[in-house]
């Protein structure tokens, strides 16, 4: 069994009586369903696809109606990222192999790559919030507000994935500690044929003299990972307790289409404390384990409010 559906971390809580307790309890939301996540993901992809039409099909001559469909549009193609984290856990589907290859098409839309992410998430996760082995550390370390301004844009994101995939396609993996030997060799080429069905579709838009591969895919992603990057940012900044999920993870109350698209990921808290509970069960967790948490907050906007008031103006 998948570290991540086994893995619980309630023993690290100091309510660790009571949580054991509501622990029992839990242990019935841990089943995972094909038909809910085939149904998410469905939905998920009519939203991106019906956005995505109604920006093709106006963006020359309707901006009124474009601009807004490429924001729902991009935002949805970013958010192909919470599937992705989701079968990076077994957790989206009973099957092992549909979680696989959802979660890989899931990452060939939002420009990660489930095989390397898989293992970078496990290091989050064992080590969240730890300044030397949580890779996500280096993501969002924010000193000023103009910091927190460029993590904002995505452009960092970009940067980074840009770098790490050709890094990863070209072998050289000494910089990722967290892939295993063993497993070196699936992320290399599943990187790869990553890269190469971009390859493929810049060549069919070079091709064919159109703008394909900017219009559906680039501009699209840059416009959504804004939104996605603030909703991320949530997840632990400003928390704190190493291997204490009960304080080193944020449980943010959202608006519906968020919690939707994002696959119920706002109840962060109650993922990291119980990674093998599929993300449809997770509201149920939170209605039992909201009052043991130290960080829930209500809405985005008010936690990057606060994010913004406790960074510097200049450095």
């Amino acid at each position: 069994m998948d570290w991540f559906v086994s893995k619980s971390t309630l023993i690290q809580s100091p309510v660790v009586g009571h949580a054991a307790t509501v622990g029992d309890s839990l242990k019935e939301l841990t089943v995972r369903s094909t038909e809910k996540g085939i149904i998410r993901f469905i939905d998920h992809f009519l939203i991106m696809g019906v956005s995505g039409y109604c920006w093709g099909a106006n963006w020359e001559s309707d901006l009124v109606v474009a601009l807004p469909a490429l924001v729902i549009y991009g935002f949805s193609l970013a958010a192909m990222f919470a599937p992705l984290h989701e079968c990076s856990h077994r957790t989206a589907f009973a099957s092992k192999r549909l979680n696989d290859a959802i979660g890989w098409l899931a990452g060939l839309l939002s420009f990660y790559n489930i095989t390397y992410f898989r293992h970078y998430h496990k290091w989050h996760h064992l080590y969240t919030l730890d300044p030397d082995r949580d890779p996500e550390m280096s993501d969002s370390a924010l000193r000023t507000r103009g910091d927190y301004l460029l993590y904002i844009s995505g452009w960092p994101w970009w940067q980074d994935k840009l770098k790490t995939h050709l890094q990863v396609a070209l072998g050289k993996l000494e910089q990722y500690p967290f892939i295993p030997v063993g497993a070196r060799a699936a992320v290399v080429r599943s990187t790869r044929l990553q890269l190469a069905v971009y390859a493929i579709a810049i060549l069919i838009s070079v091709v064919a003299q159109e703008p394909w591969f900017i219009l559906y895919w680039l501009l699209p992603l840059c416009v959504g990972q804004p939104i996605l990057r603030f909703i991320l940012l949530a997840e632990h900044t400003g928390c704190h307790g190493v291997r204490n999920s009960f304080s080193n993870t944020r449980t943010t109350l959202t608006l519906w289409p968020l919690q939707f698209l994002m696959w119920n990921m706002s109840f962060h808290a109650e993922h990291h404390l119980y990674p093998a509970i599929p993300f449809y069960q997770l509201p149920l967790a939170h209605q039992q384990l909201q009052q043991y948490f130290v960080h829930v907050d209500l809405g985005y906007l008010k936690v990057n409010r606060g994010i913004i008031a406790g960074l510097k103006s200049t450095r």
